[in-house]
């Protein structure tokens, strides 16, 4: 038991270490503080709007080079390959999807989509970002992904009045997240990521590009 704990420490390792981990921590408290400090009322927008984009990085930054110094190694082991992309991938969101619902949970609503809408959303862009990098690598798979969700939810507001952009913001996200609709179509795109993933196992068996 104690060796099996550690190979799994091991396996999470990169995942919920260096600078990612504080940068989930700011990302939320961050939202707080511009909520009940500088009395911003969009804090819950803006904070959906990026939250989706933690697990993605948390991807990015978890697996291949450089969290892992000898990729060949990590990829040939028996728990390497796709089965440690995945550990840590469930690693980076048993810790970012809690924090950043329950920062959402203490903020007000003004209009923005509820605190858990953003969960299947940010589901389906890390499985998107994993299914994307057996092609590309972590990093761009990452630009890719988290680039499309910043370009769906800020065009609009980026060409508001003066005034109106935490509205037009919390009106883009409601598009993109709320009603039953938005979620299946999320929903369908994790099914689609996984599956396409799953066809793509054996690249994880070698070095992915960084």
């Amino acid at each position: 038991m104690p060796s099996r704990f550690l190979r799994l420490l091991w396996a999470t390792g990169p995942a919920v270490r260096g600078a990612w981990l504080p940068a989930v921590v700011a990302v939320a408290v961050g939202a707080l503080v511009l909520s009940y400090g500088a009395g911003y009322p969009g804090a819950r927008a803006l904070l959906l709007a990026v939250a989706p984009l933690v697990p993605v990085a948390g991807v990015a930054l978890s697996y291949g080079p450089p969290a892992d110094p000898l990729p060949e190694v990590a990829a040939a082991t028996p728990g390497g390959g796709l089965r440690l992309a995945l550990t840590r991938t469930v690693a980076v969101l048993a810790v970012s999807l809690p924090l950043l619902t329950l920062a959402g949970l203490l903020l007000p609503a003004s209009g923005a989509p509820g605190a858990a809408a953003w969960l299947l959303p940010g589901l389906a862009l890390a499985l998107a970002t994993l299914a994307l990098a057996s092609f590309t690598g972590c990093r761009t798979a990452a630009g890719v992904t988290g680039g499309g969700w910043l370009l769906a939810v800020l065009a609009a507001p980026a060409t508001a009045p003066s005034g109106a952009a935490t509205a037009r913001l919390a009106g883009q996200l409601s598009r993109c997240l709320d009603g039953a609709a938005a979620q299946s179509g999320w929903a369908a795109a994790a099914a689609l990521s996984a599956a396409l993933l799953l066809a793509r196992r054996p690249v994880y068996d070698r070095p992915l590009r960084p």
